[in-house]
Parts: structure tokens; C-alpha cells; sequence
């Protein structure tokens, strides 16, 4: 009597991984098809691009042309103490602004038009379909960020060579650098949470620029050092100090602390959104 071998069945592979990575390729195949096919994000880059290079080249070429001008000490000073912070400042400053409103638009577009909708009958899962914008919006604005800032140091540091001499080797500079396209990065996810949170256009643009131009002027006229802590902690003055070379005397944060409690509040805002996409109605 021979008894009957039982075999396992081999259960074929799972194919819910697969899935779920090839769902969310299509995801960000879909997110990146939506933001290179508006009008919108071409323009904002165009005016990132043009402001940052434009003001950082007139702001060095001016600086250089006055430098032993009668009021050029405090001035000259301020470059001297840091020249990455100084070339980046003036360009780069005003340059991301493009950032705030492009990333303010990339939400609230989708609900002007109704495009939100579709979006979500497509992809009733809303987190992904969030994560996803949020990850082809952020290597956009990496790519583009990286690019504007180097070509903004450059151009600086080459009209004012005469003067100061800085170079990527230098301690901090690189850092500083590279950081502050990480800093546009994290600014464009910034405004994209503030847009997903209030999905009018005009409030969201209203309120990123409020918080960044607007607010830091209002804490800072706090008396006391309280003022002063609060004012080191909002988003944008915290993820500022990546752009700085060397520690100035007076920072409550060191550069890199300063980004982190930067990209805390984005974090924090990213899941506020995600938290209000999935309760409210498209």
C-alpha cells in the first residue's frame, strides 16, 4: 500500500506589490502629464529663472560698481562676513516667490477648473494620488531650484571676483548652495499643502506670501527675546539659514536646524491636507 504524497500547491507570486508600485508609477506618470500641460507652471519656472539670475546679476554688478562708495562699509561688511548669503539673497529672494504662487496653483487649479473631480473618480484613493503630486512637484522644483541657484553663484561670484573670492570649496558653501535649492524645494511643498488646505487660489497665493514676506516682519517688532525665538522658528526665516555659509552671531538655529524646522511645518501641512482631502468633498 503506498501512501499518497501530498504536495503543497506552489501559491503563485502575490501580485498586490506589483500593483501597487506599477499604480503609483502611472500616478506620477499621470501628476507629471497634469503640471508640464498647464500653462501656469511654465511661466512660474520662466519668471524663477529670469528674477533670480536678472536681480542677482544687478545686484552684484551694482555692488561691484559702488563697492568704495561713501555708504559701501556696512555694506561691503555684510558681504564680506558671508558673500554665498549676500549673492543668493537679493535673487533668490524674490525669485521664490514664483515658487509660492506656483506651488499655491498646482492645488487650487484642480479645484477652480474641476480637474479635481476627475482626478479623484480616477484615483479614489486620495493620499496617493497627493503623494504622488507632492513627489513630481518636489523633483521639479529640485531640478530647476539646483540649477537657478547654481547659476545664480556663479554669475555672482564672477562679477564680484574682483572684490571677494569665493568657490565651492570653501567650508559651507557647497552647503549653503545646495541647500538653498533644497530650501525652493521644500518652499514649493510648502505652498502646495497651503493651497490643498484652502483650494482658492487667491486666499492660498495670499496666505503663502503672507507667511513668508509678511509674518517675519510683524514678529520681529516683538519686544523681548521671545519675540526673537518665535521669529527664528517661523518657516521661512527657520529655512533660510541653509543659505548661509557660516553661522552668524545672534542664530537661534544652526543652518541645517533651521531647514529641519522647516521641513517639520511642511510635514506637518502635508498632513493637515492629506488629513482634509480625504474628509471633505471634491
Amino acid at each position: 500500500m503506498t501512501s499518497a504524497t501530498q504536495v503543497a500547491p506552489v501559491s503563485p507570486a502575490s501580485p498586490t506589490a506589483g500593483r501597487r508600485a506599477a499604480g503609483f508609477a502611472h500616478l506620477l506618470l499621470g501628476e507629471w502629464t497634469k503640471i508640464r500641460s498647464v500653462r501656469s507652471t511654465i511661466w512660474s519656472l520662466i519668471v524663477l529663472v529670469v528674477v533670480s539670475l536678472g536681480f542677482t546679476a544687478l545686484f552684484a554688478a551694482l555692488t561691484a560698481a559702488n563697492w568704495n562708495g561713501p555708504r559701501a562699509a556696512p555694506r561691503d561688511a555684510t558681504i564680506l562676513a558671508d558673500p554665498v548669503n549676500s549673492i543668493l539673497g537679493t535673487g533668490i529672494g524674490l525669485g521664490q516667490l514664483a515658487v509660492c504662487v506656483l506651488g499655491a496653483l498646482i492645488m487650487t487649479t484642480e479645484y477652480s477648473t474641476g480637474v479635481i473631480r476627475a482626478s479623484l473618480l480616477a484615483v479614489p484613493r486620495r493620499i496617493p494620488m497627493l503623494a504622488a503630486k507632492a513627489v513630481v512637484f518636489a523633483a521639479l522644483i529640485f531640478v530647476v531650484g539646483e540649477i537657478v541657484t547654481f547659476g545664480s553663484f556663479f554669475l555672482g561670484s564672477a562679477i564680484l571676483h574682483s572684490h571677494v573670492a569665493v568657490s565651492l570649496g570653501q567650508p559651507g558653501v557647497a552647503r549653503a548652495v545646495i541647500g538653498t535649492g533644497l530650501a525652493l524645494t521644500v518652499l514649493g511643498l510648502f505652498a502646495m499643502a497651503i493651497g490643498a488646505l484652502i483650494r482658492h487660489t487667491a486666499g492660498a497665493i495670499a496666505t503663502v506670501i503672507g507667511v513668508v514676506l509678511v509674518l517675519p516682519i510683524l514678529t520681529g517688532l516683538l519686544p523681548g527675546s521671545w519675540g526673537a525665538h518665535v521669529n527664528a522658528y517661523l518657516p521661512e526665516q527657520a529655512g533660510g539659514l541653509i543659505s548661509q555659509a557660516h553661522e552668524q552671531a545672534g542664530n537661534l538655529l544652526t543652518p541645517w536646524q533651521g531647514f529641519g524646522v522647516f521641513c517639520i511645518w511642511t510635514a506637518l501641512l502635508l498632513i493637515a491636507a492629506g488629513y482634509l482631502l480625504r474628509r471633505r468633498d471634491a
